[in-house]
């Protein structure tokens, strides 16, 4: 029942998230006054409808990973003068439409990222085990258990520099002065990474100890300072992931499809409530940077041929650019359920 309620969740994580994106191009063009004939919570058969006096409708569908904003005459000029078709309108209004979705989704991570700090904060690690190496009384490292590491190399640790991000560069044989506050004390300890054997028998390279995260770090004014360079750090890496995979440094098979991805944040959140709040934000920005990307069928690569068409004076053949944007949706929809079966073939 738990498991069901966290995948629940989940969905309406991802729901919202949707609704946030549809309702940029919504606003868009409800400022813009284009004409919009429905907007969509879910696809598939309707479960509940209602049209306004404007036309427009609003409707909730059977299907919740997903949604949409219909406007009229998307993919043609209208064949009746006295309406205006998506495609008659100027191309900078379309554009912004266009966009729209994108930056809603962006703007609601910044205030995701803000809520975050506001209610977890950032982790420190706690020192919970310090290992000794086999047939020695010496420690691998001067740690006690329950310090708590605060700064790395004259460095605070804080919700733009975790100890992980601020150790990711060190190597074997190199040597890091770390700051912990132990009995309200703070001391400068020095750290080497050296082929660590745990008491277990496992063999790594480290520092030689274990640590748990607590979190006890958060204030207004963090989250206020903050909530958008985190937001920028995490679309960043989001970027850099994105290219790795391209470049070939990341296997395709640590993407995730809709499935994939709703079975990864139903186990995320149920190991910890925190990972709740991270989540909104990481999946707020990574849907608004993958819709902005030129691939066919996504809103980035409708603004290069809106783009064109306002350079050139004249739309690229309308047919042309419809075939397109559906192979790469259907491109799309393939790749995601390839991955999906790939992701629960390889778990």
């Amino acid at each position: 029942m738990t498991t069901f309620l966290y995948i629940l969740l989940a969905i309406v994580i991802l729901l919202v998230m949707v609704i946030i994106h549809e309702f940029g191009h919504y606003i868009a063009g409800k400022i813009l006054k284009f004409k919009i004939n429905e907007f969509s919570v879910g696809f598939g058969p309707k479960l509940l409808s209602k049209k306004k006096k404007n036309g427009e409708v609003f409707s909730l569908r059977l299907i919740p990973l997903g949604g949409f904003c219909a406007f009229e005459g998307e993919a043609e000029e209208s064949a009746d003068p006295d309406v205006r078709s998506f495609v008659d309108e100027k191309p900078w209004k379309r554009i912004i439409v266009l966009l729209a979705g994108g930056v809603f989704n962006i703007l609601s991570a910044v205030i995701f990222s803000f809520l975050f700090i506001l209610i977890v904060g950032f982790a420190v690690p706690q020192v919970t085990r310090v290992y000794t190496p086999p047939e020695s009384d010496t420690p691998y490292c001067y740690l006690e258990e329950s310090d708590e590491i605060v700064g790395v190399n004259g460095k605070d640790i804080n919700i733009m520099n975790t100890f992980e991000d601020l150790t990711a560069n060190i190597k074997l044989g190199d040597t890091v002065t770390v700051t912990v506050l132990r009995n309200g004390k703070e001391l400068d300890i020095p750290l080497a990474v050296q082929t660590v054997v745990s008491p277990e028998g496992k063999e790594y390279d480290g520092f030689g100890f274990e640590s748990t995260r607590i979190y006890d770090n958060k204030s207004v004014g963090d989250a206020f300072i903050y909530c958008i360079p985190f937001t920028a750090k995490m679309s960043w890496t989001i970027l850099g992931s994105f290219f790795d995979l391209i470049c070939g440094k990341v296997a395709i098979t640590s993407m995730t499809g809709p499935v994939g991805t709703v079975s990864m944040m139903a186990d995320v959140a149920a190991a910890n409530w925190r990972n709740i709040f991270i989540l909104l934000p990481l999946i707020a920005s990574n849907l608004g940077l993958f819709n902005l990307l030129p691939i066919p069928a996504l809103d980035g690569s409708k603004v290069i041929f809106t783009t064109i068409e306002w350079i050139r004076g004249k739309p690229i053949n309308r047919k042309v650019e419809n075939y397109i944007h559906t192979i790469g949706l259907l491109l799309i929809m393939a790749f995601v359920v390839i991955i999906d079966i790939l992701g629960f073939a390889l778990r």
